[in-house]
């Protein structure tokens, strides 16, 4: 914006500088030319010290003539002198400066014409003249708006609005439009780069930032001030504010003391749109009353651009944007001086006049009628006035073609030849383009990349330039000659194509999004969900600020000024249509989408441009999928087609199952309805039907030959000799469909219609409760079935009305179904119907049985009622189940079961049968309480709290496990209560989180009652509590107690992550838990493995070739006494024997997780209890191809790549690496490059690229390596892992050179940081696999350059230790301590070479090493 760029901009400079440059003292030319320049640099004078020498001369020329003029003689040259003092004076006083509007000669309380550019939420953006530009807040515009708005803040605040009575507020949109002239006052001007204080917030737009500077005001009271009411005459122009609304008319406020305005509805711009209290008008004065207190006003814009004023009582009284007649009494090359009213001056500056080829159109004494822009703050009053014809039309700026310069030349249009007409040099150029139809205007700081103080271009000269904006008030275009702007490729968001690829350059990463540059000032943004086809854990890994990025337009928000943008790669390489409108939904056509939300039934997927789509659970796959969220999370990019599209509703449904290459498209027939006239081909013949391709749909349908063979009146075999292959048959009616089936049989059309009045007779006249209707079923919604009983008429269906007896009755027939049924309910109004298939209303004559009764209202309940009825919806308190027509029971989520279920949602869906009983009827507010619960309505409970005591020892089950404790069920009550994990153990310091991990749900307990409150239940399992005769086993020797028995068999099927390690012992320190106290607190004392957390790397590792699993120790039953005591004593031996006969029948279930599974069914219910356990899905692929079940190994890979949880990337490495291996040995070439690819994407790629090399190296495939090791070093060549690795490869295949080649390769790529740890690597691989020699020859080059990196002394010790070679050890350690080190490196390297010197060396060696050590410290000290 020219007025906004202005590189001299100093808002600090004092006032009092202006009031002189606006003095009427005469002025010399070079004086004036300087008063121009906004903003000098310093504070100081901008003239030349030419300028300053020829002003001083002046100034004392002129001093002198007035001291001493008295003194002179009346001599004829001092005479000749006055008199052209006197005409020079003359002229001075009659020329009138034309001064340029800028920000520095703003004033708070100027009076101002401006223009609106855009209505935001709460501001309008206005044109000023000049270039300028300002806003004004939505509490500026009335007083009465202002009063709606507080009130409007203080109802929302007390909550106690009433939305009925209370009219809404209007939008400043409704109130103002773009292009609106407007009359205002600064209220504010804020110097440049201040804070944002203006209240419009942040935006993008250039424009709308540059008008945060001034604020403006648009009350009456004050845009007004200064009118008398004498001024109020017929043709005076005003603005007024909405008072109140009257039964005539409305009541205005004027701003005017002592009168008030009235206007009446049919002088209302229009008549029939109703104005709101506080809206702003323009309004022109028609009469005014007797008494002086009242006028009469006209709000029609034809009246008020016309009204010209022709006499004011003082200058006060003269408003922005009045028009008043006016006398040129000067012409300048800078434009016009006038004389308005017949009192005051005024000034025309070149953007406000129309141009002038001829220099005829303006002479002195001519009279104009011209607009008042604003007044100057000067004595004599002074005004800016206008005469371009948009302004005193109070239009927009048009061209030629009628359209505005917004629609001619929209931002971003260039042009080849833009021809300066006039400089001012320190502000910027006026151009004229596209063949003089318009000018623009080109801001010194537009002009070129590089800073320049001033302008030097000629006029007349030709430049390129590009549209940036607009200047509406003025009529002038801004543009810009900068050669950034005229390359740059987007100047705004509107330029950017919906689905176009795009490279930018990242500029941001936050939590919310990623932040690209596109193009300039233009930036996009990419949501966390769109970065990549996977969701990503570590995006800062993946996007590095500064790095280039490729990604596709996804979203363009042009009255936002925000563009959204997809990086992932599904997307951005889609050669598939772009869908960013619903027009552009084709039906049949296939594109990409994204998941945007998972429901119970259906997907909803989204296009380009926030256009979504549904997608229905039978079109997600061919098969039944139970849980839509596991097979599609949000943010997967799938294929759909397109079904159907309703543009006037904006509804897609689509289809992932019909978008596959496999799908045939001809077996897709919801395109063919029901009742269709359709025409087809003749496909094949066959003896009792013909096969048809319907046109243009392409489904394939069946006919008759006997209804065709009527239809055309011959018999059939003559018919089947006269049809052809190809030939068409027309005035076909589609009578059956089968979606499911893709079955469609057709009839030629009837030529008669005599069973259709029969249908079409039924009508809501005739229509009674009881009469027996048949109809079609059009869908399911919500309350039941909607049934189509005639084109008019509908009914519902509702799931308790489909029959007597629920279990036999289907509750939603399907669609397109015929039926039968009873009318219930008839609503005239909606022409719909209610409907029953109870055999008990269509038939009440006969005997009906009568399972599920119905419940016609609230008092056909009564507490205990069993009843049955249909989930309607599942909230987060329970269920509401549906048991009538319109009457739906509550179900609390605590009367859901006996036992406390922790997951229940998972229980329950939508449309499920239940049985409960009523628990309560509210028939006032018709509210229903239903229980799903068995036993006792009055829920007696507390029988059972009082039966415990304190200090009683009950015995029970683990329920539940928390982190804080665990819940036991005490044995023959359903009363639940907690052990806290305070009350585990004795052992203050034991660590009883792993105490609490120990348990499993399902262990039996004996548990010690420690507190019982009301009806809270407190438990220890402290073994202080107890002693050995709680533990006592019962004296017959039998089977398992039948609980103990149900016990074991609930263990059999536990999960493996709650299972311990047996042979792990690194846990045991950890372990401070007295576990021999508490075991005997368990009926399973076991000690099971668990393969999920110490057999991942044994079962993943390749030695020799490929391998599934490793040999995993089976221990023998840990029962056995021989293995369990050495040599105890006898009273001992007693108790040990007892306890282990008790353990032999306890680990009954212990041996069934230590034997290896040996059927599907065992690895499948291990699966459920450890779905994330690597370990067990690579056991069980292993398990297949003992089978050679190939193809069943790969889908138990993909089975657990899609159950494992996202968050356990280790788990799913190991399946990937699994697959690869799978694929190296069974599959081709294609399918492991397949897999690659997937888990490069699916994974840390660098490691799935070394890992697939480690893969092609183990099975002995050296060219596949090979080939990987350099296709992964070309792609990661700035790790130093992926050189050294391959250079470790070519050393174990001997390969010494083609490795030694590969450093100076690898120095090149990495970073200088880098160098030392590679060489380092590669000089122990020497020593390792190589020549020592040469791995010497390494060190030796990186101590001598880096001689105070003792980390590579050290491995370079390690190295030569390993070669056993004393005497250089002891040159190195010399070596290394005759540097200055610290007392403790020191230490450790003298520790060091000692035992060296023991293992190595001899005793004179050690001894050497002791005086060194000796003299060390001396010298340090």
């Amino acid at each position: 914006m020219a007025a906004v760029k202005r590189p001299l901009d100093d808002p600090s400079t004092a006032r009092k500088s202006k009031k002189t440059k606006t003095d009427d003292a005469p002025q010399t030319t070079s004086q004036l030319v300087a008063d121009e320049v906004d903003f000098p640099r310093g504070g100081g004078t901008s003239f030349t010290p030419l300028e300053v020498k020829a002003i001083r001369a002046e100034a004392v020329k002129e001093a002198n003539a007035e001291l001493f003029q008295d003194s002179q003689a009346d001599g004829k040259p001092t005479q000749k002198r006055k008199r052209k003092s006197e005409v020079q004076t003359k002229e001075k006083s009659d020329t009138i400066r034309i001064e340029h509007l800028n920000y520095k000669r703003l004033d708070v309380g100027m009076k101002i014409l401006g223009q609106i550019i855009s209505v935001e939420p709460l501001a309008l953006i206005v044109s000023l003249p000049n270039q300028l530009f300002a806003h004004v807040p939505i509490t500026n515009v009335s007083s009465q708006f202002t009063s709606i708005l507080e009130s409007k803040m203080d109802q929302d605040n007390d909550e106690d609005e009433d939305e009925d009575s209370e009219s809404p507020i209007p939008e400043l949109s409704d109130i103002f439009r773009p292009g609106q002239y407007i009359r205002a006052v600064i209220s504010a001007v804020h110097a440049a780069g201040s804070t944002d204080v203006s209240g419009i917030g942040k935006s993008r737009d250039e424009t709308v930032r540059a008008s945060r500077r001034v604020e403006l005001s648009l009350l009456p009271e004050r845009v007004n001030a200064g009118v008398q009411k004498s001024d109020l005459k017929a043709g005076f122009t005003i603005a007024a504010a909405v008072q109140s609304i009257e039964d005539h008319g409305y009541i205005l406020n004027l701003g005017v003391p002592e009168i008030s305005a009235f206007l009446s509805f049919k002088h209302a711009e229009h008549a029939e749109a109703k104005l709101s209290v506080g809206q702003l008008l323009d309004v022109t004065v028609t009469s005014v009353s007797s008494n002086g207190r009242t006028c009469n006003v006209a709000a029609r814009s034809s009246t008020f651009t016309e009204s010209c004023l022709t006499e004011v009582t003082n200058a006060n009284s003269v408003l922005p944007g009045t028009l008043v007649q006016a006398l040129i009494t000067a012409v300048h090359p800078t434009g016009l001086n006038l004389q308005i009213l017949g009192f005051f001056d005024g000034t025309i500056d070149q953007f406000h006049l129309p141009p002038d080829p001829t220099g005829k159109l303006y002479k002195i004494g001519k009279k104009v009628k011209a607009r008042v822009l604003y007044g100057y703050s000067t004595t004599p009053p002074r005004f800016a006035l206008a005469l371009s014809p948009h302004v005193l039309s109070l239009g927009v700026r048009r061209i030629k073609n009628k359209v505005s310069i917004q629609e001619a030349y929209p931002v971003g249009t260039i042009f080849e030849e833009a021809k300066v007409l006039r400089i001012e040099p320190e502000r910027g150029a006026v151009v004229e383009i596209d063949g003089g139809a318009l000018q623009g205007f080109i801001h010194v700081s537009d002009a070129s990349d590089d800073h320049l103080p001033s302008l030097s271009w000629k006029v007349g000269s030709i430049h390129r330039a590009r549209v940036t904006g607009y200047f509406p008030f003025d009529g002038l275009v801004q543009l810009s000659a900068k050669p950034s702007i005229l390359e740059q490729k987007f100047l705004q968001v509107g330029d950017i194509q919906l689905g176009e690829v795009i490279k930018g350059t990242i500029k941001n990463l936050t939590d919310s999004g990623l932040f690209v540059s596109i193009s300039g000032n233009v930036d996009g943004v990419v949501w966390p969900n769109h970065y990549a086809d996977i969701a990503l854990k570590h995006p800062a890994k993946r996007f590095k600020v500064g790095a280039a990025i490729k990604c596709r337009v996804l979203v363009v928000d042009v009255g936002r000024k925000r563009v959204s943008l997809t990086a992932k790669k599904t997307l951005v390489d889609s050669p598939l249509p772009v869908i960013g409108s619903v027009d552009d939904a084709k039906i049949g056509s296939v594109v990409h989408a994204v998941v945007f939300k998972v429901k119970e039934k259906h997907l909803l997927v989204e296009f380009f441009n926030n256009i979504r789509a549904l997608v229905p659970a039978r079109e997600v796959s061919e098969t039944p999928i139970s849980n839509l969220a596991e097979s599609f999370p949000v943010g997967k990019v799938i294929k759909v087609r397109i079904l159907s599209v309703e543009p006037e509703h904006g509804r897609i449904i689509a289809s992932v199952r019909q978008a596959s290459p496999s799908f045939d498209v001809s077996a897709d027939i919801s395109a063919v309805e029901i009742g269709n006239i359709v025409q087809g081909t003749i496909a094949e013949i066959h003896a009792d039907n013909v096969v048809l391709t319907l046109q243009p749909s392409q489904v394939r349908a069946l006919i008759s030959l006997n209804n065709l063979a009527n239809y055309k009146k011959m018999i059939v075999g003559q018919l089947r000799v006269l049809l052809k292959v190809g030939e068409g048959l027309e005035d076909l009616i589609v009578v059956t469909r089968n979606v499911e089936k893709s079955f469609v049989i057709v009839a030629c059309k009837p030529k008669t219609k005599a069973a259709m009045p029969a249908k079409e007779a039924l009508t809501m006249d005739l229509v009674s409760i009881g009469s027996v209707v048949s109809g079609r079923v059009a869908r399911h919604i919500r309350h039941g079935a909607l049934v189509k009983l005639t084109s008019q008429i509908g009914g519902i269906l509702h799931p308790t009305d489909a029959g007597d007896d629920y279990d036999s009755a289907t509750a939603f027939p399907l669609v397109d179904s015929i039926l039968k049924a009873s009318v219930v309910s008839i609503d005239k109004d909606k022409k719909q119907l209610g409907l029953s298939m109870r055999h008990s209303r269509m038939y009440p004559d006969q005997g009906n049985s009568v399972v599920d009764r119905e419940i016609k209202d609230l008092s056909d309940l009564y507490v205990g009622a069993t009843i049955r009825g249909f989930v309607k919806s599942v909230a987060e308190h329970g269920l509401f189940v549906t048991v009538g027509r319109d009457i739906d029971a509550r179900v609390q989520i605590k009367e859901l079961f006996d036992d406390f279920v922790k997951e229940w949602k998972d229980r329950f869906t939508p449309n499920q049968l239940v049985k409960g009983r009523i628990l309560s009827v509210d028939l006032e507010n018709k509210k229903v309480e239903m229980t799903l619960r068995s036993g006792d309505l009055s829920r007696a409970t507390s029988s059972l709290v009082t039966n415990l005591k304190q200090g009683q020892k009950v015995d029970g089950v683990v329920t539940r496990i928390e982190d804080y404790g665990i819940f036991i069920k005490a044995d023959g009550s359903k009363l639940t209560g907690l052990c806290h994990k305070s009350q585990l153990s004795d052992n203050p310091n034991a660590d009883v989180a792993v105490a609490v991990r120990g348990f499993r749900e399902g262990d039996r307990v004996k548990a010690y009652v420690l507190a019982v409150d009301k009806r809270k239940v407190s438990f220890s399992l402290k073994p202080s509590h107890f002693d050995d005769e709680d533990f006592k086993e019962p004296e017959e020797d039998g089977d398992v107690p039948d609980a103990q028995a149900g016990a074991l068999d609930e263990d059999q099927n536990m999960p493996e992550d709650a299972e311990e390690d047996g042979g792990d012992s690194d846990d045991e320190d950890a372990m401070q838990v007295d576990i021999d106290a508490v075991s005997h607190l368990y009926q399973s004392t076991s000690k099971p493995s668990n393969p999920s957390t110490s057999s991942h790397t044994q079962a993943l590792e390749l030695s020799g070739g490929f391998q599934w699993s490793t040999n995993l120790e089976i221990e023998d039953d840990p029962s056995d006494p021989s293995e369990s005591d050495d040599d105890p004593d006898e009273e001992q031996l007693e108790k040990k024997k007892k306890r282990r006969k008790k353990q032999i029948e306890q680990d009954l279930t212990a041996d069934m997780h230590t034997k290896t599974p040996q059927s599907n069914a065992d690895f499948e219910r291990l699966l459920l209890g450890s779905p994330n356990s690597s370990y067990l899905w690579v056991q069980y692929m292993s398990f297949q191809l003992q089978l050679s079940e190939v193809e069943k190994a790969r889908e138990i890979a993909r089975r657990a790549l899609q159950t494992i949880n996202f968050r356990e990337e280790q788990e799913r490495l190991n399946v990937w690496i699994a697959l690869l291996n799978l694929e190296n040995v069974y599959g081709t070439d294609e399918t492991i490059e397949s897999t690659f690819k997937e888990a490069a994407r699916a994974n840390d790629s660098k490691t799935v690229h070394l890992r697939l090399a480690l893969i092609f190296d183990q099975s002995d495939k050296p060219t596949k390596a090979e080939e990987q090791y350099q296709r992964t070093c070309k792609k990661f060549a700035q790790s130093s892992k992926v050189w050294t690795l391959f250079g470790e490869y070519y050393l174990r295949r001997g390969e010494i050179e083609a490795s030694r080649a590969l450093l100076p390769r690898c120095l090149q790529c990495l970073d200088k940081r880098k160098h030392l740890k590679t060489i380092s690597r590669f000089a122990q691989l020497e020593y390792k696999l190589g020549d020592p020699e040469r791995g010497r020859t390494l060190f030796e080059g990186i101590v001598d350059s880096h001689p105070k990196r003792l980390d590579i002394w050290s491995v370079y010790m390690d190295m030569e230790a390993a070669q056993e070679r004393i005497q250089v050890l002891r040159t190195l350690f010399e070596r290394v301590l005759a540097q200055k080190l610290t007392s403790h490196k020191a230490k450790a390297f003298f520790k060091k070479w000692l035992e060296l010197e023991k293992r190595l060396g001899d005793e004179d060696g050690v001894g050497h090493v002791k005086a060194k050590a000796v003299e060390w410290t001396q010298n340090a000290s």
